[in-house]
């Protein structure tokens, strides 16, 4: 089989023969693609209304995971719903960032918003299980939480609930995180440095 052959450039840059390369990350890609779950959140049918009518199309909300701390979200619009999903999921996928997760539940609690919508989420104890509205399930689920309180305030139309989830778990910080941001020890930051 051919091997990769680096050569070196006038600023000493190893270059590559990057056909066989690409063929190798696009067989990655495939196989990490293969091991994400995907849910869909929302399907619907909306209409521009025109001069001579209404054109129908098709929008979908997707929520793809790998169940090991990280998510993504996507919104895809088609004529056809299997385009509009597949849109949604390829967006999703780009998209993907990742979830704090200690010992199967989120660090901290946070209320988040997004235009109307706000959500809660809590920490649970193990055994608690996903006790969240079937929005916000699917992105849970989705990243691996396995156990979390979540309780959706004010407006809970699908878009924004998600959007506010999403806005949540990304704001979310493990003790260490904010210890190095203060530039503490984790055990100065709890209280437990020289007891």
């Amino acid at each position: 089989m051919a091997e990769s052959r680096h050569w070196q450039t006038a600023l000493a840059k190893p270059v590559s023969n990057s056909k066989w390369e690409d063929s190798l990350n696009y067989e990655q890609n495939q196989k990490e693609e293969k091991q994400l779950i995907e849910k869909i959140v929302e399907t619907k049918r909306v209409a521009k209304v025109v001069k001579g009518g209404r054109n129908f199309s098709f929008s979908a909300i997707v929520v793809v995971g790998d169940k090991k701390g990280k998510v993504g979200v996507g919104t895809g619009k088609a004529n056809e719903i299997v385009d509009a999903i597949r849109k949604a999921k390829e967006k999703a996928t780009k998209a993907m960032f990742d979830v704090p997760i200690v010992r199967g539940t989120i660090p901290h609690e946070l209320i988040a918003r997004y235009g109307a919508s706000r959500v809660m989420l809590k920490p649970a104890s193990p055994g608690t299980g996903v006790i969240a509205g079937g929005t916000a399930r699917a992105i849970f689920e989705a990243a691996g939480i396995e156990n979390i309180l979540c309780k959706s305030l004010g407006s809970n139309t699908p878009c924004n609930v998600v959007k506010a989830t999403v806005i949540g778990l990304k704001s979310m910080r493990t003790v260490a995180e904010i210890a190095k941001l203060r530039n503490k020890t984790i055990a100065q930051l709890t209280g437990q440095e020289g007891s």
